[in-house]
């Protein structure tokens, strides 16, 4: 697809009802046009995985998700062989009489006995979208590894020899900062921080995203995310937060954001007990 301008990608995103300002869809548009992975960086469910989510719909590519996790290895990431599956191989060329050592050591690593992990997989689906998600959580030994693949988009299996993407994938990277991510991997990347969004686009989101939702309902939620946000909580509500807590709401047939319904409903928009107690001890959910 061929996109023109960040002004023609804000049209595409809000098609997929993603409503991206200007200094988010300009980063992506360059993403798109120079051919680098997008890194963006924030607080959780401020709609990063969101994004790479929307681009692959846009794009009409499938969305291949690496979930990056302490202990996260280059294997699980690249390629594994199927054991079980090169065994069976095996009896069934014994059974078969076939004695040729090399033949079966050929046949055992073909293609169709390896698995594809997601980084493998992006490199041989064209086209495609490739989203590492949450590489903070990651260790610095894959970081380090991840940015030689992202230098070239080319893998070596030796048993194979080397795969080369003929068109790389797009990528994005999310962080959601619970450590700094290296600067080598940032450098190779182009960076967006996304902020949580003003009350107007907050607004905007929930009308766009649940079309049952009323007006003074999406600004009722919306101005009470925003006081919660600046409640010094562990984890504040993100935009997915506020979105599951205005579908909570339009499922008990609520018109507006009434205390009772919200402090009954907390639990869609805050994840940890001291959150839940410091909104309901402070009174934050009686406010207009």
């Amino acid at each position: 697809m061929d996109i023109q301008s960040p002004d023609k990608l804000i049209e595409l995103l809000d098609r997929h009802a993603y409503l991206a300002d200007e200094g988010l869809a300009t980063a992506a548009f360059l993403a798109l046009r120079m051919g680098r992975p997008l890194f963006l960086e924030g607080e959780a469910g401020v709609g990063k995985t969101e994004l790479a989510k929307t681009l692959a719909a846009l794009l009409k590519a499938p969305l291949i998700r690496l979930q990056c996790y302490e202990g996260l290895d280059a294997a699980q990431a690249l390629y594994d062989w199927d054991f079980a599956r090169q065994l069976l191989h095996l009896k069934a060329a014994e059974a078969a009489g076939v004695t040729d050592v090399s033949r079966l050591e050929g046949e055992i690593y073909d293609r169709r006995f390896l698995i594809a992990r997601p980084l493998l997989k992006a490199i041989e689906t064209q086209p495609s979208v490739l989203l590492v998600d949450e590489i903070d959580r990651a260790d610095d030994e894959f970081e380090a590894f991840l940015l030689e693949v992202l230098s070239d988009f080319t893998i070596s299996i030796p048993e194979l020899g080397t795969i080369k993407a003929g068109t790389p994938p797009v990528v994005v990277v999310t962080s959601n900062r619970t450590r700094e991510v290296h600067d080598a991997l940032k450098r190779r990347c182009l960076y967006h921080w996304l902020e949580h969004p003003g009350f107007d686009r907050e607004v905007a989101i929930l009308l766009r995203r649940l079309p049952g939702c009323t007006e003074t309902l999406a600004m009722q939620v919306a101005r009470a995310a925003e006081r919660l946000r600046q409640a010094g909580l562990v984890k504040p509500p993100g935009v997915a937060e506020t979105l599951d807590w205005t579908e909570a709401l339009l499922t008990l047939g609520a018109k507006e954001l009434d205390p009772g319904r919200a402090a009954a409903t907390l639990g869609a928009a805050l994840k940890y007990r001291e959150d839940v107690a410091t909104v309901l001890g402070n009174g934050l959910l009686s406010h207009g």
